[in-house]
């Protein structure tokens, strides 16, 4: 661990952890467990996807309230979300060139906006994460549920199962995830092209079989449409643009050149993204949808266009397996960016620790523990989640847009002036989708994630202190003095002789000036009997070491053993205390359960209570086992 003590802002080098990847021309040394355009766009762009099975929806349940002639408006709304996404990409885009190590929202701030501001981007974008792995499962295991009713008791449990296979392939690597996931989303991404180009060819509905018998949520027809109530279904339909930062976010896990590549994926994305809202926005109009109850908007559209057939059922299934995979999105984003906080000093350093295939483990277990914790708290439930999703990540978009908007002004390129109006005007449309979400769900539970953004920041700020205290304690950052010689100490515990106790000695005397062997008796009289044993015995083995007993009244090893090292520090303030503790090490892992672990209970109590240092002898025991003597009749 390191921490540059005084300078809070510079980046730590953590043990293990590796340089940045390099985004230019020459390839990667580990580009096999990096991800390219395509796989990229699997591994990261499936919360974006899944959201046009709930976007459009959420536009539709808004303007229902002002009925049929509110649903007139459906097509005018998702222009304006389209236009924001068209913006938005426009500035990842220009994110990702100018921030290759990734960080999004996060890495722009921090540069431009000052370090709380990166801090309330960076817990804005970790909160959507989370909440978007629950919000996903859930929502997968729900349309599973509908089509099998009789699983819907066991819908927690289903749900841990999904949160568990998605957490076993992110632990093989982003490359493996993107493998396993290119297909379903594909499968989706076509059936809904497919839906909407016949959609376009039809005249009227193939069949309504799927809202047959379900009560229409339509409300009563009003002659205008209020300000609020467009606003209303903006912010709801902004939902399907929850995702798009993901690409930004994650830039180390493309091969080189990672920018290019993921500026590449990020068009695609929004453009995929753009021609799906729209055109299930043009099929609501054309076939006159009206939300009914029970039944998804988009099923309604697939009986629509396919009617009830096997191709209804294909945009079914691929629509729940690509809501349950949508969970992937955050298991790319989120590792990165904690590694990155992590490297700040604004998380525990092992966030920041790579395994061989690209992974940040720790950051991917840490998401799944907390993600399982919701699933199990909302009891599986979509509706308890969906108020609490995507005020985040307007927040992050918010705070995006500024930073680029000042990024301009301080860079200066060619065409800065249009530029920064595009970031401005995307500003002013996310902070007033940020606004309106948070007021229109705060009693819904939306009142908790304006609660834990600042709790959020408070710990990151947190842990930075500590590190910056114990920079300061470890001087980081200055020339220390040259190292001197100290006179040393070494304490060997031992409870018996054996091979094991010559071999300890032996190291102990390499290691130090003055050796001491140390045992702890006990008043009960077989111990008594055993101390008496050890101290014949050795005195007859004569090893040239003292042996000194410390009398215990307890029955305790660990802290009469600590309680005599912290004597000998204190009786010899100029010597260096070193405590050897041996130990066997058997050559199967099952014969590990026949150790008594009084290594480690020493060990403890010595790290415990003094300033030792300790070392931790291990004898290994071989394959081969001495032939035992026969046993007399």
């Amino acid at each position: 661990m390191a921490i540059h003590a005084g300078k809070p802002e510079t980046p730590a080098q953590v043990p293990g952890q590796e340089e940045p990847p390099d985004t230019g021309g020459s390839p990667a040394p580990d580009d096999r467990h990096r991800l390219t355009s395509l796989q990229g766009l699997a591994a990261l762009s499936l919360d974006a996807m899944a959201s046009v099975a709930y976007g459009p929806e959420s536009i539709v349940l808004v303007l229902a309230a002002a009925g049929a002639y509110g649903m007139g408006f459906t097509l005018p709304v998702t222009l304006a979300i389209a236009a924001l996404l068209a913006v938005l990409v426009a500035s990842y885009r220009q994110v990702i060139a100018a921030f290759p190590d990734g960080g999004g929202s996060y890495a722009v701030a921090k540069r431009h906006l000052g370090r709380r501001t990166a801090l309330f981007a960076a817990a804005s974008l970790v909160l959507d994460y989370v909440l978007n792995v629950a919000v996903s499962v859930t929502a997968g295991v729900a349309a599973l549920t509908s089509a099998f009713p009789q699983l819907y008791g066991e819908r927690v449990w289903i749900g841990l199962g999904v949160l568990l296979l998605v957490t076993a392939v992110n632990l093989r690597g982003v490359v493996d995830s993107a493998k396993a996931f290119l297909v379903p989303t594909a499968v989706f991404v076509g059936s809904i092209l497919a839906m909407i180009a016949v959609g376009l060819f039809r005249d009227g509905p193939a069949s309504t079989a799927s809202a047959a018998g379900h009560a229409s949520s339509l409300g009563e027809t009003s002659t205008t449409v209020g300000a609020l109530l467009l606003l209303k279904a903006f912010a709801a339909g902004c939902s399907a643009l929850t995702g798009v930062e993901a690409v930004a976010n994650a830039v180390p896990s493309f091969r080189a050149p990672a920018a290019r590549r993921a500026q590449r994926t990020e068009v695609v994305l929004g453009a995929l993204l753009g021609v799906m809202l729209i055109g299930l926005s043009v099929l609501i109009g054309r076939f006159h949808l009206q939300p009914v109850e029970g039944v998804t908007v988009l099923a309604q559209l697939a009986d629509a266009s396919f009617g009830h057939d096997a191709a209804f059922y294909v945009v079914q299934f691929a629509t729940m397996v690509l809501l349950a995979l949508a969970a992937n999105t955050s298991f790319g984003g989120l590792p990165v960016l904690m590694s990155l906080l992590a490297r700040d000093n604004h998380l525990p350093h092992f966030f920041a620790l790579k395994a061989d295939r690209q992974v940040h483990r720790h950051g991917v277990l840490a998401l799944a523990a907390v993600s399982a914790v919701l699933l199990v708290l909302s009891g599986g439930d979509t509706n308890t989640l969906v108020p609490l999703f995507a005020i985040g990540v307007f927040v992050g978009f918010t705070i995006c847009q500024v930073g680029m908007v000042r990024h301009w002004s301080l860079e200066r390129p060619r065409g800065r002036r249009r530029r920064a109006v595009l970031n401005g005007f995307g500003a002013l449309l996310t902070g007033v989708a940020a606004v309106v979400v948070t007021a229109t769900k705060f009693t819904e539970g939306a009142w908790l994630i304006v609660l834990a953004l600042p709790l959020l920041v408070l710990g990151f700020e947190r842990v930075h202190r500590a590190y910056t205290q114990i920079g300061l304690l470890l001087e980081l950052g200055r020339v220390p003095q040259p190292p001197h010689r100290v006179r040393s100490l070494v304490v060997v515990p031992v409870s018996g002789l054996s091979k094991l106790t010559c071999q300890a000695l032996t190291a102990a005397r390499s290691l130090g000036d003055e050796v001491l062997a140390v045992t702890v008796t006990h008043p009960a009289p077989e111990d008594r009997e055993s101390a008496e044993a050890l101290r014949r015995d050795w005195e007859l083995w004569n090893p040239g070491v003292a042996l000194v007993e410390v009398s215990s009244a307890k029955r305790d090893l660990g802290r009469p053993l600590a309680r005599y090292v912290r004597e000998l520090t204190e009786d010899r303030p100029g010597s260096q205390v070193t405590v050897l503790i041996p130990e066997t090490e058997p050559a199967r892992m099952w014969q590990r359960l026949l150790q008594n672990q009084r290594g480690s209970v020493v060990a403890h109590a010595v790290r415990r209570d003094t300033d030792a240092v300790i070392c931790r002898l291990r004898f290994r025991l071989g394959e081969s086992i001495p032939q035992l003597p026969a046993e007399r009749p």
